[in-house]
């Protein structure tokens, strides 16, 4: 399955925990129900991946975590906040650049709906 097709399959995931929830609960809830429903789903995936940072050649653990990695490609960056800023977008993008993956999904669970809380962010390599 192309990167593409995956992220819109987990955006319909990602659309039934949040309408199964609702908004207005912490992160941490959204992004178990979510790991548990792309598992069950048969795909591979990890939460909380470690991405280490390189610097001057050295690889250093600084404690960077992506909330949810997808199949090895696809990085979810889940936030529940009263609205995205361009510090999120950063954020999401330089897990992107770290790991030296082509998309990620940054989902804010606070929202009425979660259409209106979601951004694709592409990495141009």
């Amino acid at each position: 399955m192309e990167v593409n097709e995956l992220s819109n399959v987990v955006i319909g995931m990602a659309i039934d925990v949040h309408s199964a929830l609702g908004p207005g609960l912490l992160e941490s809830a959204y992004k178990e129900c979510l790991f548990y429903k792309i598992q069950k789903e048969g795909f591979y995936v990890e939460k909380e991946k470690a991405m280490p940072l390189v610097f001057e050649g050295v690889q250093l653990d600084c404690g960077y975590r992506i909330d949810i990695l997808v199949e090895n490609r696809l990085v979810l960056e889940l936030k529940t906040v009263e609205k995205l800023t361009d510090l999120h977008l950063a954020q999401t993008l330089t897990y992107l650049k770290l790991g030296d993956f082509k998309l990620g999904l940054l989902m804010n669970f606070n929202s009425f709906l979660l259409k209106d809380g979601l951004r694709r962010v592409v990495n141009r390599l």
